[in-house]
């Protein structure tokens, strides 16, 4: 992965990446469970069927630092496969955040920082209904996996802030990493323009 591009994207605001691209972002009903926090990471993916939380055990462990753990529950968005123990797992691993395409549980040990920032977790909402210790042995990892409408394969790009969450390709990230910060840097410039009361003819893209 190229270590500048990452840089790079770590500084874009995501909204901008709207403005260059069409495909990769999560349906609106994945949002941000913990406050204030931005994530970005490679995608660890896992295809966790049967609400089984020993695959989501399996998962943990095959976590590597900077990785995004990516859960799709295999359409289940009833049970919460996250909690407390599970992202004081995923942390331990080192992990950059969670990405599950059903909901959590345990939102305000989620919340609590513990003298460290919160880790991202984004997923459809919260739930007192969890998985099980099933162990049905049905679960795969590093597969293309869907969560909130988006294909994601391990390796990708994992962004998510308070706006919602990015999936990109490296590829992808490439071709627009450059336009959107440039995009970004000029933004400024025009808020003042507007806030001193410039005509909006003169300031506005019209076309």
């Amino acid at each position: 992965m190229d270590e500048l591009m990452l840089q790079q994207l770590r500084r874009v605001s995501l909204p901008t990446l709207g403005h260059f691209l069409e495909d990769g972002f999560c349906t609106s009903e994945i949002r941000s469970m913990v406050p204030g926090v931005r994530m970005m990471g490679i995608a660890a993916t896992a295809m966790i069927p049967d609400a089984d939380a020993v695959a989501v055990n399996q998962a943990l462990v095959r976590l590597q630092p900077g990785e995004v753990l990516v859960l799709d529950m295999n359409g289940d968005h009833s049970h919460a496969p996250v909690g407390a123990v599970t992202t004081a797992a995923a942390r331990s691993r080192g992990a950059a955040g969670i990405l599950v395409d059903g909901p959590v549980t345990d939102l305000a040990d989620l919340r609590a920082e513990d003298g460290d920032s919160p880790l991202p977790v984004f997923a459809r909402g919260t739930t007192c209904l969890t998985t099980k210790r099933y162990g049905s042995g049905r679960a795969t990892f590093g597969v293309p996996v869907t969560v909130g409408g988006v294909t994601v394969n391990a390796g990708d790009i994992v962004l998510g802030d308070e706006n919602g969450v990015v999936v990109l390709a490296p590829g992808a990230a490439a071709g627009v990493v450059a336009a959107a910060l440039e995009s970004d840097d000029a933004e400024p410039a025009i808020l003042k323009r507007i806030a001193a009361g410039e005509p909006l003819e003169d300031v506005l893209y019209l076309g």
